[in-house]
């Protein structure tokens, strides 16, 4: 009955072979050739980062028994689909502030860097100087947001495997981003934290200053 959401679930850990091969550039050069070598990561790439995303979304809209938070007895019908209030109110700044940091976070390494994960430098500007992974946190959040407003409980229970694959992935990244840029990539690590943005309270700074 389940069987879409399992191997959606299944899936998504199966990627993370897949996707440590598609960062592991140098290894992959010497090996096979920098042509060659580069070719297979870019594929591994593009295979794990879109297997991710259509596994994540499986497990959003997969059949399974739908959970309701206890508070304010309303709902909001769209298109035939019933969705209680409290959910719509909690999903959506989730969701719209995954999908900022998630837009964001792409169009400032570009489309490609984020397909194929091989940037050709270190970016520690704009989104990137407040959080390490902005694409990844906001994958968390917007998985959070969607399994709240589709009501989807096989969903929010998976959100630990969620977080845990996108750890890992990012553990591994940093691993290989050591290893190509060295100095550089290791002093931006004690700049920007990893998955949770570095906030900026610039008001109350200018209030304790005074």
């Amino acid at each position: 009955m389940y069987i879409f959401f399992f191997v959606c679930f299944v899936g998504t850990i199966l990627l993370i072979p897949v996707y440590f091969l598609s960062v592991e550039h140098l290894k992959l050069k010497k090996k096979y050739g920098e042509k060659k070598g580069l070719k297979i990561a870019e594929i591994c790439g593009l295979i794990s980062g879109w297997g991710f995303f259509i596994f994540l979304f499986g497990l959003w809209i997969s059949y399974q028994p739908r959970f309701e938070i206890p508070l304010i007895q309303y709902y909001f019908v769209l298109i035939g689909y019933s969705i209680p209030l409290i959910h719509l109110l909690l999903a959506i700044p989730l969701i719209s502030i995954g999908a900022w940091y998630g837009i964001v976070g792409v169009k400032e390494v570009t489309l490609k860097v984020a397909e194929t994960h091989r940037p050709n430098k270190v970016i520690s500007t704009g989104v990137y100087s407040r959080i390490r992974h902005p694409q990844y946190f906001g994958a968390i959040l917007s998985h959070i947001g969607i399994s709240i407003l589709l009501s989807s409980l096989f969903s929010i229970l998976s959100t630990p495997l969620v977080i845990g694959v996108i750890y890992i992935f990012a553990w591994k990244e940093e691993k290989e981003l050591v290893r190509e840029f060295g100095k550089e990539y290791e002093n931006y690590q004690k700049i920007a934290p990893m998955l949770v943005p570095k906030l900026r309270f610039k008001m109350l700074r200018n209030k304790v200053d005074e």
